[in-house]
């Protein structure tokens, strides 16, 4: 498995595979062709389809500068339903260079027949039951002690940077008010929600449920208008982990050690599923976006709150499991409907799987592991139809242009 440094990654919303890997692309070909005099990019599958929503074709262009968009909304038969191609020109229109280029998800990108941006792998496994035996193997009391050992020495740091951008992006989120950017004229409701929370007469329960749910739209909502956010593992699914994580902090008083510790818990199992499957909506709809964020979080939260190796499994397995199937219909392309409200829907989850592993895990085995859900998850990806796969040609998105033609 690769580095946690690849999988968190602080950049551009409102998607890692549509912004923050299309950035990161053309940068890279800008550095191999920085001589051109001007560019083209043509965008296929759902980077053509949800790209104008998701501000494909805007962070490209403020990248090269000087550069053509192209969507093409007809050809299907792609390698990877995130393409892109690049062409650099010099001033005479002569072809001077020309890439193929896929999103993978989170940001993370690959070349056609070259290693662009190769890295090696870190971690000598991809299964939990083989991080556990890893684990025994080193003599190490818990899973985030791993990271210390295959990771370089800055990872602490690196992942504590990610940490507070989370917490920064959360209380941002908290005092800004407006619409959101696009067609939709959606209304910023986090600080509300925040307000309701800590203003009105609610039981415990209520005012617990709507902070956490406050949190996660505050980074959802900032997202949705291209701020910077952490992926987790996407841009898409970025306030499931900083609701969690914050509302440790701030109400339970979870130091920030624990805190990053639980962070690479969950690190380690979006590494999991992004090496098994996939962490990207075009590849298996939001399953693998918010199915991931779910199961991560759950995970991490079960270690902060002190609960063994097969509880932290547990959570995250029942986490993952009952997303199964869970569409990316994205409305008129924006990451906001269904996007934000579900981001702290999930959250809720999260809790609630936590729960599961803690009072029911130890009453019966469990029969299906997180492994097997990893896979279960990827056999579900595979069989959704392309238009349940961040296409907006599906679900939500159609009803929505059928009720407003």
């Amino acid at each position: 498995m690769k580095s946690l440094k690849e999988l968190f990654v602080i950049g551009p919303g409102p998607s890692s595979s549509h912004t923050i890997g299309p950035k990161k692309a053309a940068e890279t070909f800008l550095a191999k062709y920085n001589d051109a005099d001007h560019f083209k990019v043509i965008l296929y599958g759902s980077l053509s389809l949800t790209g104008k929503g998701h501000l494909t074709d805007y962070i490209i262009q403020k990248t090269l500068k000087n550069c053509e968009i192209v969507f093409d909304y007809k050809n299907l038969n792609l390698d990877h339903p995130n393409t892109m191609e690049f062409f650099a020109y010099d001033k005479n229109e002569n072809l001077i260079g020309y890439n193929k280029c896929f999103s993978l998800g989170g940001g993370a990108i690959s070349f056609e027949n070259e290693q662009f941006l190769d890295s090696k792998d870190v971690y000598p496994f991809n299964t939990y039951d083989d991080m556990e035996r890893k684990l025994e193997e080193l003599n190490l009391k818990h899973f985030y002690q791993l990271v210390y050992h295959y990771e370089d020495d800055d990872i602490e740091e690196y992942l504590t940077n990610c940490l507070y951008k989370m917490f920064e992006c959360i209380e941002d989120g908290l005092n800004t008010t407006g619409l959101i950017p696009g067609k939709l004229k959606l209304e910023r409701v986090a600080k509300k929600i925040y307000e309701t929370a800590v203003y009105e007469d609610l039981t415990l329960e209520e005012n617990k449920r709507l902070l956490i749910s406050a949190y996660a739209y505050a980074v959802a909502e900032n997202n949705a208008s291209g701020h910077d956010v952490v992926t987790a593992p996407t841009c898409g699914s970025a306030g499931v982990i900083p609701a969690t994580l914050y509302y440790q902090y701030k109400h339970n008083n979870k130091s920030i050690q624990d805190l990053v510790h639980a962070l690479m818990i969950a690190g380690l199992i979006g590494n999991l599923v992004k090496t098994n499957a996939s962490i990207s909506g075009a590849v298996g709809g939001c399953q693998a976006e918010i199915g991931t964020a779910t199961a991560m979080a759950a995970g991490a939260l079960s270690f902060v709150n002190g609960l063994n190796h097969y509880q932290i499994e547990y959570a995250s397995e029942v986490a993952m499991e009952h997303m199964l199937g869970l569409t990316c219909d994205p409305v008129l392309g924006y990451v906001q409907i269904p996007c934000i409200e579900r981001n702290a829907i999930a959250a809720l989850r999260v809790y609630d799987s936590y729960l599961y592993a803690k009072i029911i895990a130890g009453k019966r085995k469990n029969r299906i592991s997180l492994d097997d859900v990893i896979k279960a998850m990827k056999l579900t990806g595979d069989g959704l139809s392309f238009e349940y796969k961040e296409t907006s040609q599906g679900g939500l998105a159609v009803v929505h242009n059928k009720n407003n033609d």
